[in-house]
């Protein structure tokens, strides 16, 4: 056993010693792992809270038809597209003229248009992204790591099970 152990008397006393440094580190630097933990606890707790109160409620007539008209955006958007195509097909002159008129509409009215689409779909997709379940890998699925140039890297791994 090396020097400090003989002064603090043993491994007891020196694990005793570290662990109350730790103690009087925590009191003047918060644990940040610790503080990890409660933040993601509190997080989920409050997911959980909000998923509880809207887990028995059934919709009424007002809010399916509010889901319905949310769901008319998009294809409204994809099909009035192909619209103008055919449009513009069948009668060219009144569509050019249409989109004479479009030219005179101010480019901010433009922009308001752009970021109110922008808005939407970003919504949307944040909605998605937000509300996707998360599924773990099969446990038959492992990941094997290529072999090494280094030879006591390959031999500790073969050891260890990894």
């Amino acid at each position: 056993m090396g020097l400090i152990g003989r002064i603090l008397g043993g491994p007891a006393a020196t694990t005793a010693l570290a662990s109350a440094a730790t103690d009087v580190a925590e009191v003047f630097v918060p644990n940040a792992t610790r503080r990890m933990e409660l933040s993601h606890e509190a997080y989920k707790a409050a997911l959980d809270e909000h998923g509880e109160e809207f887990k028995h409620i059934r919709p009424g007539l007002f809010d399916r038809f509010v889901n319905g008209l949310n769901r008319l955006p998009r294809p409204m958007l994809a099909l009035g597209t192909l619209g103008l195509f055919v449009y513009a097909m069948v009668d060219p002159t009144h569509f050019a003229q249409r989109m004479v008129g479009l030219a005179y509409v101010p480019e901010p009215l433009w922009w308001l248009l752009g970021a109110i689409v922008s808005f939407y779909f970003g919504a949307r997709e944040a909605h998605y992204f937000r509300t996707r379940s998360d599924r773990a890998l099969p446990v038959s699925i492992t990941v094997r790591p290529e072999p090494s140039q280094n030879a006591a890297l390959d031999e500790w791994r073969a050891q260890s099970g990894g």
